[in-house]
């Protein structure tokens, strides 16, 4: 059910294809390397990120904290390196990151699964927490000179080239976090206890503890999961950006909750498919890429962005009335 289920993700693909054609029709540069370099690029962060809500949602959970334990563990992880003089080791940073980003995650936990307060108002909470939490302990400068682990990770290129007009077109290495967090995020809903339980809470959370389930731990799981997620990517977004900037990714929710309603996802839990998730993730980067050349003010395409996620909601709601119309 999580990866693929062709009649709920086939008009998200038809749309993610019409779109392609009109953009490219519209505008030639669509189509060109550097450009579609960049939709990879940019999709990495927003869809590992979104893979992650996604497991929340399936749940029947919300969070709205990810972007802030994404900076938060990033900013402190490279500022941990720098002090301690650990920043040979990508590997230790991105350990490190994701340990960080599993702990503030467990803190979500402790208030949702423990004390079975509403996520979204834990979340709420916990996105100012751990914001306010790193500019008042951390620092609110700029870390231009990352670890040399981080620097080396940057330059490391899965393809690169030069296109016809001269400029480089180059899709890193980091691209492949991506995949390989789709299939870990496929198998966990599909091939184990967990993921079986994750959707039974998301379809009622009584029924699933009279089924044996421990709903308790699975949701600390869930939120520990879905930090260290996070985390990652907040460690991506810094490497290849260069910069640890405690004020970036501010309002990157809105577009990955938009990716991951457009992709099926219930907003009441029970369902979260991989794949449309995706492609939704495909659909929200080509449409502010798309903005983006034909000059459109940013605040436009937040705009074009919260009438995706009411037409996505609204979709999968009728949707739902048809098919409980259909069965009775």
């Amino acid at each position: 059910m999580a990866l693929l289920n062709w009649r709920k993700e086939l008009p998200l693909f038809g749309a993610v294809l019409g779109l392609i054609l009109i953009l490219g029709v519209g505008n030639a540069a669509f189509f060109s390397l550097d450009n579609l370099a960049d939709l990879l690029r940019n999709s990495i962060v927003i869809g590992i990120m979104a893979l992650g809500v996604m497991v929340v949602m399936a749940s029947g959970g919300i969070d709205v904290s990810f972007t802030a334990i994404a900076i938060f563990s990033a900013y402190a992880t490279t500022r941990l390196l720098l002090e301690t003089g650990g920043g040979e080791s990508i590997v230790l940073a991105f350990v490190s990151a994701a340990f960080l980003g599993s702990i503030l995650g467990l803190i979500n936990a402790l208030f949702i699964a423990w004390l079975r307060l509403p996520t979204l108002i834990v979340t709420l909470g916990t996105l100012s927490l751990f914001r306010g939490a790193m500019l008042t302990f951390l620092g609110s400068e700029y870390i231009t000179a990352l670890p040399n682990s981080m620097v080396a990770f940057s330059r490391w290129d899965l393809v690169t080239g030069l296109t016809s007009g001269g400029s480089t077109y180059r899709v890193p290495v980091a691209f492949l976090a991506l995949p390989l967090t789709a299939v870990l995020v496929s198998l966990l809903l599909n091939r184990t206890y967990w993921g079986r339980g994750i959707y039974a809470i998301g379809g009622d959370r009584e029924s699933a503890e009279r089924a044996g389930f421990a709903t308790a731990g699975l949701q600390t799981f869930i939120y520990c999961f879905v930090g260290a997620l996070s985390a990652l990517a907040g460690m991506i977004h810094v490497t290849l950006g260069r910069i640890a900037n405690p004020f970036d990714l501010v309002g990157m929710e809105l577009n990955v909750i938009a990716a991951v309603v457009l992709g099926g996802a219930r907003l009441t839990g029970g369902y979260g498919s991989v794949t449309g998730t995706l492609l939704g993730v495909a659909l929200i980067v080509m449409i502010n890429n798309s903005l983006i050349l034909l000059g459109v003010p940013s605040f436009w395409q937040r705009v074009v962005v919260g009438l995706l996620i009411l037409i996505g909601a609204g979709t999968t709601v009728v949707r739902g009335r048809a098919l409980r119309g259909v069965r009775t």
